[in-house]
């Protein structure tokens, strides 16, 4: 009896320590993580970005020959002053000059013709009235006088044409500024419309400069700006100007726009110098919700689905996802236009391995 009660309790035993091998452990509990807070509270917004741009003229052109040929001179040097009429560059006009002369001599051929045409037909008109010839034939020789006439004229206006081609082999100035680039050197075979000078006019200046896309919306033409010379004395003035025109596409290398802010008439700044544009853009000084990048998280979970943050709550030390609404980008941070209210507490790092309901403690640096 004893050696069965025996068995018993070791069989018991042991069905008891299987069972409790099988069982399902108890989850272990999630950590407490340490997140980085802070707390909410509306701020003026950093609209008046400032930008390095460099001073051009409005008006810039690429001037170039109206034919082609080869390139004999060129008097125009980089940052040279000109005048209107002023020779910039001159081609070989050789082969021009000929052709003009062979233009003159076809003239002459064709006034030789309507010359004889029309002796022609003061003769037959004459026989006419003597009853030798008919009707008909004063018609042909009338018609025969009209062509010849049109031909005449035909050699006049090619003329001209070879006759403004010479002049042509000369490229002048054809307004007053600064030779900005010389892009053609003598002894250089040229093609009609190749740019060989770029001439600066004289007149309104531009401060010319490149803006990032997340500012892009806040720069319109009409936008004022100040702009202070890189090289100007401290506690220089700074100048007034406007936003003239906005690049409607960005640059494909930079990936920025291409902003022209005109200046005013008698601003003296020397074409070419660095300037600094401060806009004033509508945006400036507005009090709005701001967070770091880093605290806006991204829902694809059905109706949970776009901009959300982490909301500390304090009483029970958890966290909940909040849904928010973005409105747009404030240098390195981001505008919120609902979903948060004045001093609601947000994690701004760590939010990446966070859960719904997780308890967190706040990070304290050392």
């Amino acid at each position: 009896m004893k050696a069965t009660h025996f068995v018993r309790i070791v069989t018991s035993t042991a069905a008891v320590v299987l069972l409790a091998a099988c069982a399902r452990p108890e989850p272990a509990p999630e950590p407490v993580r340490s997140v980085k807070l802070i707390t909410v509270a509306p701020d003026a917004l950093e609209a008046n970005a400032e930008y390095a741009g460099e001073v051009r003229a409005q008006v810039e052109s690429r001037l170039g020959f109206r034919v082609g040929g080869k390139l004999l001179e060129r008097p125009a040097e980089l940052g040279q002053r000109v005048k209107p009429g002023q020779l910039l560059a001159r081609l070989d006009a050789q082969d021009l000059a000929l052709s003009s002369q062979a233009a003159q001599a076809a003239v002459a051929a064709a006034r030789t013709q309507r010359d004889l045409a029309r002796a022609d037909l003061e003769r037959f008109k004459n026989l006419l009235a003597q009853g030798f010839v008919s009707g008909a034939e004063i018609d042909r020789r009338q018609a025969a006088l009209d062509a010849a006439e049109a031909s005449l004229k035909q050699a006049q206006a090619q003329s001209s044409v070879q006759g403004n081609q010479t002049a042509y082999a000369r490229l002048v100035a054809d307004a007053p500024g600064v030779v900005t680039a010389v892009q053609a050197e003598v002894g250089q075979v040229v093609s009609a419309g190749t740019p060989v000078v770029v001439l600066a006019k004289d007149g309104p200046r531009d401060v010319v400069f490149a803006v990032p896309e997340d500012r892009l919306a806040l720069v319109r033409p009409g936008t004022p700006a100040t702009v202070r010379p890189w090289a100007g004395a401290p506690g220089v003035t700074p100048i007034e100007g406007t936003v003239r025109e906005v690049a409607a596409s960005a640059d494909p290398a930079t990936r920025t726009f291409l902003v022209k802010l005109a200046l005013p008439a008698d601003a003296a700044l020397p074409l070419g110098a660095t300037a600094y544009v401060t806009l004033q853009t509508p945006a400036s000084g507005v009090a709005a919700i701001t967070l770091p990048t880093s605290a806006i998280q991204q829902s694809t979970e059905g109706d949970r689905k776009g901009s959300m943050v982490w909301v500390f709550d304090a009483g029970s030390g958890t966290v909940r996802t909040r849904a928010v609404q973005v409105a747009g980008a404030d240098g390195n941070r981001v505008v919120i236009a609902a979903g948060l209210q004045p001093g609601d507490e947000v994690v701004a790092a760590g939010g990446h391995v966070l859960s719904d309901g997780q308890k967190v403690v706040r990070f304290a640096a050392n």
